[in-house]
Parts: C-alpha cells; sequence; structure tokens
C-alpha cells in the first residue's frame, strides 16, 4: 500500500493551479490515499510549527502501513531537508521523495519570515531523494546543483527557465510529477 504526502511552500494556500494542488486532485481521482495538508501560518511560518504539522501529515499518510511519497515544494523541501519528520522515527515508511525548488539558505536568511529555516542542518534524507529545480529559480540564485545535490550527492533534474516552478513560471498542472509518482521508473520533465 502506498500514499502520498504533499507539503507546499512559504506563502502558500494551496491554490487551485498550482501544480502541487492540481497533483494532489489527479492522484485522489487516480484513487491514491493522498495528505496535502495547509501548514500553520503559512505567510510567516515557524519552524517547530511546521515540523509538528509535517509529522503529523506523515503519520496520517503512513496510517495502515502505507509506503510514503513525500513531494515537497520551496520552504516544504527546506523543512524536509534540515528538520525531516522522518526524523522522528518514522523514516521507514518513506520510500521516496521528490524536492521541487528547494531555497537556498541565503535566500532564506535574506528574508526575516523564513530565516529561521536557514538555520537548519541541511542532510542527507535516508531515502530515495530526487531534486527538480530550475536554472533560474530566483529562490536559489546560486542554483541546486552546487547547494544541494553535488554536496548531498542527490541526483537532480534541471528544469530551463522555470523561474521557482509556481503558477506564476507556468507550473499549473505538471504531468510528468503525476507519472513520476504512480511510476518510479518516470522521468520528471518540464511541463
Amino acid at each position: 500500500m502506498r500514499a502520498f504526502l504533499i507539503l507546499h511552500g512559504w506563502d502558500n494556500f494551496r491554490p487551485p493551479g498550482h501544480w502541487q494542488h492540481e497533483l494532489a486532485a489527479s492522484l485522489r481521482r487516480a484513487g491514491e490515499h493522498v495528505v496535502y495538508p495547509q501548514l500553520p501560518d503559512a505567510a510567516h511560518p515557524q519552524v517547530e510549527a511546521w515540523r509538528t504539522a509535517a509529522s503529523a501529515a506523515l503519520a496520517e499518510a503512513a496510517d495502515d502501513g502505507a509506503q510514503v511519497t513525500v513531494i515537497a515544494h520551496s520552504l516544504g523541501a527546506a523543512l524536509w531537508l534540515g528538520a525531516r519528520p522522518d526524523d522522528a522515527g518514522a523514516g521507514s515508511v518513506v520510500d521516496r521523495v521528490l524536492l521541487v525548488a528547494p531555497p537556498s539558505p541565503g535566500f532564506l536568511r535574506d528574508n526575516p519570515d523564513v530565516a529561521a529555516f536557514a538555520d537548519l542542518p541541511i542532510s542527507r534524507p535516508t531515502a530515495q531523494t530526487h531534486i527538480v529545480a530550475s536554472d533560474d529559480d530566483p529562490c536559489c540564485p546560486e542554483g541546486a546543483e552546487s547547494v544541494f545535490a553535488a554536496p548531498l550527492g542527490l541526483p537532480i533534474t534541471t528544469i530551463p527557465g522555470g523561474g521557482h516552478l509556481t503558477v506564476s513560471s507556468g507550473y499549473g498542472e505538471w504531468p510528468s510529477v503525476l507519472d513520476w509518482c504512480l511510476d518510479p521508473t518516470a522521468t520528471i520533465v518540464p511541463r
């Protein structure tokens, strides 16, 4: 049995049209168990509040012994890299992780509402993890390859010209992410 946990980013209130919202709807239509929580105070997130909420959501997704695939965008990806809920003893339930457009610590430090997330100790996730990021993400100007993929030894898919991979950069429905969720051998490609 499998389940999906979707974690959004800073100032994201899970709007229709965003690729994560569309992904959750498509997975549910396919009969999959999806947990897509609204993390607390998305405009002014607090590390511990988000960690607690993500841990509860992971436990909900893993109910009945499901193997969980985590799909985290932006600040949700930073949370997963630095304060993983699976470190609290539930690590074996996480099967795969997709980190989309993780923001760099420098970007986080420059923004007071999320600066505390920059102090999280980034470490390699224990589950099979893949990064997807664009080559012109304003939230990671140093490049996700050099900040995350290379230092952590994680595979990365680079999306040319994708910005922060949000609705405003053209990422509403994203069929290849749905394909990847349903088939671990699928390749994620630009929208």
